[in-house]
């Protein structure tokens, strides 16, 4: 089955900064995919590549088999694009922005939009500029919804709302997923509202990707061991992530189990107090890309 989304070796800059080089990756149709990252590691530069917004360096994106710079109008409807800011037309009521997009998408379902809408106890000639950022995110999800789009792409889903609008949108987007064969691309800076919601996670690192993995074996597999020593244990392994020493005591991570962690950390040197910790995917995620 062809991908949804291809990216094949992307690269970019911004004047002499890499972006990313080769960047490759694909997402099928009826996954649920999070693309996790530190500021600057260019989540929202793939998206606007995606979308033919931004033309990379070298590379190539494509939707639905096509590429990136010429999407016909038949796969841009077949997509649903939620930008950072929510909705940018404001100055609409409740009632206009749903006319005006109706006009956009042959498959419009108005009440799912409506359906959303009764939630927020809203008037329909309520303008957008007067709504909070939780009410206006979930004008952006109805308007989305009642597109009824193949492939979702929403970039900082959740950016500044609140626990019960975060709740609900990620709810919401559940239940979408799970009606039939959609996909989602997906990125947050709010980690624990994916874990329940993405199947698999893109951990980007500045210019590469650190990890592009399903999320039960991250959860299942990846730990944080601690431990004391008096020298540094570890020396030129790649099966170890971010080794670091918190005060008297060590601290690393792995997808090794437990027992084969322990012979790598005790090989030659003396550890004592040697602990396993399974992690949230923010925890697991802070394990990979570093604290800092």
């Amino acid at each position: 089955m062809q991908p949804i989304i291809q990216c094949n070796n992307i690269t970019h800059y911004y004047g002499d900064r890499c972006i990313y080089e080769n960047l490759n990756f694909e997402v099928q149709q009826g996954r649920v995919l999070g693309l996790l990252g530190k500021n600057g590691t260019g989540k929202t530069t793939i998206i606007n590549i995606l979308n033919g917004f931004l033309k990379p360096v070298a590379g190539t994106c494509r939707l639905f088999g096509e590429k990136m710079e010429r999407l016909s109008p038949e796969t841009k409807g077949k997509i649903g694009l939620l930008l950072e800011g929510h909705v940018q037309h404001d100055f609409f009521t409740v009632q206009q922005i749903e006319k005006y997009y109706s006009h956009f998408f042959k498959n419009w379902k108005r009440e799912a939009y409506y359906e959303l809408l009764k939630k927020l106890k809203v008037s329909v000639t309520q303008k957008i500029s007067t709504m909070s950022c939780g009410q206006r995110s979930q004008v952006a999800l109805g308007l989305l919804l009642a597109q009824d789009p193949e492939l979702l792409i929403l970039d900082d889903f959740s950016m500044g709302l609140d626990p019960g609008y975060r709740h609900l949108f990620v709810d919401y987007l559940r239940e979408f997923a799970a009606a039939g064969d959609k996909t989602i691309f997906l990125t947050s800076h709010i980690i624990q509202d994916m874990e329940q919601l993405v199947d698999e996670c893109i951990i980007l690192d500045y210019g590469r990707i650190l990890l592009h993995e399903k999320t039960d074996h991250i959860m299942k597999n990846f730990r944080r061991y601690n431990f004391s020593s008096d020298s540094y244990p570890l020396h030129n392994t790649d099966k170890l992530w971010n080794t670091d020493r918190i005060g008297s005591r060590w601290e690393t991570y792995s997808f090794l189990p437990p027992e084969e962690v322990k012979a790598l950390v005790s090989a030659n040197k003396s550890v004592a107090e040697f602990q396993v910790s399974d992690l949230t995917l923010e925890e697991a995620f802070i394990g990979m890309t570093g604290k800092y």
